[in-house]
């Protein structure tokens, strides 16, 4: 059952949110804030109360815009908490998804808030809270915001088998389809080098562990993942065959 924090400056929004917050029944109680100020005034008694207190508080349902400090400064301000509460973007603005997923959020959600998006929020929430053998924002670490039909949702890291640069945009490719996100390749390239991606073209970000084949033609190499065939530049042809190399040694 959840405890719940739900903060916007327009009182309207904030009743909104807090009756289908409260009709929820995994949700234990839903308090609301009209400010940032008081977010994290009550936030910060939570937090120093312990997770058993009557004050505590599992999930942060935030608004992005607000007056004085925003949504997003917020999370960033509870992100140097020891144990803070989950978040949950609730906003009318799409773009800023890309911060959120760079902030650990759980989800995000646009307005106008629909009562099966919220509790489908909800029930990610309470997943992770459910989950006491793991910290609570590492899961929201493997996953990537992108639009399907007008709706956030957040997919795994690891379903991505290549990202393709399109202009300041990139399309993640997986088996069941493709996303066109609002991020450089070269900042998911910095993001992910660490989950095993690397650049093999200026237009093709590859995970190694999705190659199923490396082609060799007439001194020019490409690799094969799924029914995909990607060209490899010279200046990137050395350096991902010493990456396979050392791979396929261990």
């Amino acid at each position: 059952m959840l405890r719940v924090l739900a903060v916007d400056d327009e009182q309207p929004a904030l009743e909104e949110l807090l009756y289908l917050l409260r009709a929820d029944p995994r949700v234990r109680s839903a308090e609301g804030a009209t400010g940032a100020t008081e977010a994290l005034r009550r936030i910060g008694g939570a937090v120093d109360a312990g997770p058993d207190d009557p004050s505590a508080i599992d999930v942060v349902f935030l608004d992005i815009h607000m007056a004085g400090l925003t949504g997003l400064d917020v999370a960033q301000l509870l992100a140097g908490f020891a144990a803070p509460p989950l978040i949950v973007f609730v906003t009318a603005h799409e773009g800023f998804a890309v911060h959120a997923f760079d902030l650990k959020a759980v989800d995000y959600v646009l307005k106008p808030v629909r009562r099966e998006r919220l509790a489908e929020a909800v029930r990610r929430v309470a997943e992770q809270v459910g989950d006491r053998s793991a910290p609570v924002h590492d899961s929201a670490g493997d996953q990537i915001p992108v639009e399907l039909g007008g709706v956030i949702r957040f997919i795994p890291i690891d379903e991505i088998a290549y990202a393709e640069a399109q202009g300041d945009y990139a399309r993640l490719h997986t088996a069941g389809g493709s996303h066109l996100v609002r991020i450089p390749l070269s900042t998911l390239e910095e993001r992910w080098r660490s989950r095993g991606f690397v650049r093999i073209h200026r237009r093709h970000l590859v995970a190694l562990s999705r190659i199923d084949e490396l082609r060799l033609d007439a001194g020019s190499m490409s690799v094969r993942i799924g029914d995909a065939e990607l060209a490899v530049s010279r200046r990137h042809t050395r350096a991902l065959r010493d990456l396979l190399m050392r791979q396929g040694g261990r």
